[in-house]
Order: structure tokens, then C-alpha cells, then sequence
């Protein structure tokens, strides 16, 4: 785990460097700098972008974790860099010609409900291309055990960027439109960068040659693609589905900041996943199963660990977060409490998708995932024309707890293994009795001064309840490091 826990650790710092700069961003200044209409504007084109993005892709960013260690000389490592690099453009031009081609019905089909949406359809696609050649980028750094640059592109880059682009727009140096466009430019610069950094570490020597195995890599990455969307619809379908189905774009804003803010408990997974990907795809390729279960339960329970923490802090601070938000974005407490506890029981998965997916098994799990798809489809159908913003947060919850738990009984059965220990138990345990404990009571300050107050006094108590209860070796070894014991 030494490897794990370092780069995990620089991950993890910065990953939440840029949830910090998106909180910036999401909570203070995309809702005072841009109008209700245009924020859920940008938050539908990066949702439809986001969905479209697997399918640009066409599942590299997979392959390539999942096959780069299986060959040993230049040649075919080489010829192996060389298909995934043009690989996706068998979609990507496809599909550039159809939208020329069918651009009107295309329009019409995306503002059916807002019209605003009609001047920025391209938009979504050149997105969505940057979005599949960075991933394809970033994967390549992966293999090489390097992914703390790519994490810094992937979650501080952009959010910085788009912090001077919004106040470009608070001065009148940009107009909403023109910032629209310079948004695009900086995924399209991200992208570009990340292809140097990726070049710097392994410089491509394009070589056109059949590979052994290269039925094998097609099949999955086409699979994967699958996969990939699957796993875009549920993060995005929700907000897509509202800009589609409800007749204010709006929604679409109030509903992101309540997203963003539950979304936060999913940075350690996150962060942890960049290393665990090639980590576990190693040890399947080695068929090493103590390392593999051993890698399992101790990533399940450090990360309900700190996600454990991170669902305390939100769930017993968000009255008076919002106390401190426009009013018209206070609207989504319960959205935050439903996806919260989502996200939490997603974390507790451990590096349960590394398994799946670099397993030969991935072909049921894809068969699952589009029964998820479409239950997520189908519930949101039912449920945001009736209760909302709200509607559609219950049906994400639903949809990604039936997920993660048919995810759980699968790897139980395959490889008979489970992610939860009795230190598991341990922490929801502390986790129940913490919310109990302070959701009720605040310090009578200004909600600033409650909330860093509320989450010291949480964070020291949780910490002493996790060490005394020794849920985690990892976990107690890094408190003993900190506190000097």
C-alpha cells in the first residue's frame, strides 16, 4: 500500500484543492457572476458533454490500464500506444458528420424545452472530444505509476481558469457568450497539455502493427464504452434530464450546487482511484488474489473512513452553509441528504470497479450497468415531472444503490470476496451516532465561525472514536504518524 498511499495522499491534497476552487466557483460565483438561466446553461452543456464523453473515448482510457502491463517488448508496446491513439476516431468522425447532417433535428430535439440552448450545440461535441482525448492522456500517465500531474490538470487546472473567466464577465471584459466559448477553450487547452505531459513521459512511436491480442483490446474497449456511459448517465442524466424535462433551465443551477455539494464526499474515492486502477489491474493480470482482497478491504474501509468524515461535516453544517447562499439555491437540503448518503455507500466499495472492470468478467457487469441506465432513465422520466429537482435525487439514489449492491454480490460470487470488515461496521456505527449527536445543536456564532467551530470539534471527536475502535490499520497508522505517538 506504500505507493497507494503516497500518490493517494498528493491526490487527495489536490483533489480537494480543486473541490475547494469549484466550491468557489459553484457556491459564490457562478451564482452571482451569471444570471439563474446561464448558469444552468454551462451546467447542462458540461452534463450532455460528460455523457457524450465514453463514446468519444471509445473505452482507451480503459484498454489502456487494462492492457499496457500484458506486453513486454517496444514493438508491441508501441504498436499498442499506436491503436489507442487513433482508435477513438472511429467515432468521433462518424459522429461529427451525422451532427453536420442532422444538426437541425439535433437542435430541435436539445431546446425543445429551452430555446437557449439552440446557439450552443457544438459546443457540447468539442467538449466532449477534449474530455475523451484527456482521459486518453491521463491513462497513459497511469501506467506509468505517474497520475499526481494529471490529477492536478484534471481537478485544479480548469476551475482555476474558470475563475478568471468569471470575473472577466463581472468586469465587462467578456460577455456571457464569449465566456461560453473561452470555457471550451480551456477543456481544449487542458487536453493539449495533458498530451505533452503524457509525451514527456513516454514519447509515442507510431507503429502500425496487428496486434496478438488486438480482437481482445477492440472487444473491450467497445465494451467499455458501455461502461463508460453507464457510469456518465448516472452522474449526469439527472441534470440532462431536467434541462430537458422542466421548463426553467434554472433548475438545472439550483440543482448542481446542491450536487456539488453532496459530490464533495467523493474525493478520496477519487483521488485513491487514479493509483488503485492500474494497481488492481496488475495483480488480476498476475492472478495475485491476496493482494487483490487484501487491496480490497483495506481501500473499502479507509475510504468509508474518510468519505465518513467528509458525509459529517456536510450533513451537519448544511443548515448553515445555506444560510450563507443566494436564498433562491437553499431549496436542494434534501437533494444534499439523499445523494450524500449515495455517495458514501459508493466509497465504501473500495476499488470494487477496478475489479470489475479489469476482470474478464466486465461483460455482465456492462449487461447490469445498462439495466441501470435505464431504470435511472426511467425513474427520472417518473419522478422530476412530479416532485422536481428533488424527484430526480431520488431517483439517482435509488439507481446507485441497486448498482453498487448488485456490484458487491458479484465480486462476493466470482472471486469470493467482500469489501466490509467488522471495522466497518465500527465507523457507520460512529457515523450514526456523531449525526445524532450534533445535526440538532450549533454554536450560536455566525454561520462561518459555527461552521469551522462545529467541524474541529466533529472532526476531533470522529477521529478519537476511529482510533480507539482501531477500524483500520492504515488509518491508525497515519493518526500515530500525525499526533507523534
Amino acid at each position: 500500500m506504500g505507493i497507494v498511499l503516497s500518490q493517494s495522499f498528493k491526490n487527495t491534497i489536490t483533489t480537494y484543492l480543486g473541490f475547494g476552487i469549484g466550491a468557489i466557483n459553484t457556491l459564490f460565483l457562478y451564482t452571482n457572476f451569471l444570471t439563474d438561466q446561464y448558469y444552468g446553461l454551462v451546467a447542462f452543456l458540461l452534463s450532455a458533454a460528460n455523457i457524450m464523453m465514453p463514446f468519444m473515448a471509445f473505452g482507451v482510457h480503459n484498454a489502456i490500464v487494462k492492457f499496457y502491463s500484458t506486453f513486454r517488448t517496444k514493438n508491441s508496446i508501441n504498436s499498442f500506444l499506436t491503436l489507442m491513439l487513433f482508435l477513438p476516431l472511429l467515432f468521433i468522425i462518424p459522429t461529427a458528420v451525422i451532427g453536420y447532417f442532422a444538426y437541425d433535428s439535433i437542435v430541435d430535439w436539445l431546446s425543445n424545452e429551452n430555446q437557449i440552448v439552440e446557439n450552443y450545440i457544438w459546443h457540447i461535441f468539442i467538449l466532449a472530444v477534449a474530455m475523451a482525448y484527456f482521459e486518453i492522456f491521463f491513462a497513459w500517465t497511469k501506467v506509468q505509476m505517474q497520475t499526481v500531474f494529471g490529477n492536478v490538470m484534471k481537478e485544479i487546472f480548469h476551475r482555476v481558469c474558470i475563475i478568471f473567466l468569471l470575473f472577466a464577465v463581472y468586469l465587462d471584459w467578456l460577455s456571457v457568450a464569449q465566456f461560453i466559448n473561452a470555457l471550451v477553450v480551456v477543456y481544449v487547452l487542458r487536453m493539449v497539455i495533458m498530451q505533452l505531459y503524457a509525451y514527456s513521459i513516454r514519447f509515442p512511436k507510431l507503429k502500425f502493427q496487428k496486434l496478438e491480442n488486438q480482437f481482445s483490446i477492440l472487444k473491450y474497449a467497445s465494451l467499455m464504452i458501455i461502461a463508460g456511459s453507464v457510469a456518465m448517465l448516472i452522474l449526469d442524466i439527472d441534470k440532462f434530464m431536467i434541462g430537458l424535462m422542466l421548463p426553467d433551465i434554472e433548475q438545472v443551477a439550483y440543482y448542481s450546487v446542491a450536487i456539488f455539494i453532496a459530490t464533495v464526499i467523493a474525493v478520496p474515492q477519487r483521488a485513491m482511484h487514479q493509483i488503485m486502477l492500474p494497481l488492481t489491474a496488475k495483480y488480476l493480470n498476475e492472478k495475485d488474489k491476496v493482494a487483490l482482497e487484501d487491496l480490497y478491504k483495506r481501500s473499502s474501509v479507509t475510504l468509508l473512513v474518510v468519505s465518513g468524515f467528509i458525509f459529517l461535516l456536510i450533513i451537519l453544517n448544511i443548515n448553515q452553509l445555506y444560510q450563507i447562499l443566494p436564498e433562491k439555491f437553499t431549496g436542494g437540503l434534501f437533494v444534499v441528504l439523499i445523494v450524500s448518503l449515495a455517495k458514501l455507500y459508493d466509497n465504501s466499495l473500495g476499488n470494487n470497479n477496478a475489479i470489475l472492470f479489469n476482470s474478464d468478467y466486465y461483460r455482465m457487469v456492462l449487461f447490469f450497468g445498462v439495466l441501470l441506465a435505464i431504470m435511472a432513465i426511467v425513474l427520472n422520466t417518473v419522478f422530476i415531472p412530479v416532485y422536481g429537482i428533488e424527484g430526480s435525487a431520488f431517483a439517482t439514489f435509488l439507481a446507485v444503490c441497486v448498482y453498487n449492491t448488485i456490484k458487491i454480490i458479484f465480486v462476493k460470487r466470482k472471486f469470493n470476496m467482500l469489501p466490509f470488515t467488522i471495522g466497518s461496521a465500527k465507523v457507520v456505527l460512529a457515523i450514526f451516532v456523531l449525526s445524532l449527536a450534533f445535526y440538532f445543536w450549533d454554536f450560536s456564532f455566525h454561520p462561518i465561525m459555527n461552521i469551522i467551530l462545529k467541524s474541529g470539534l466533529i472532526g476531533v471527536i470522529y477521529f478519537i472514536f476511529i482510533y480507539k475502535l482501531n477500524v483500520s490499520e492504515d488509518i491508525s497508522q497515519q493518526i500515530k504518524k500525525y499526533l507523534n505517538l
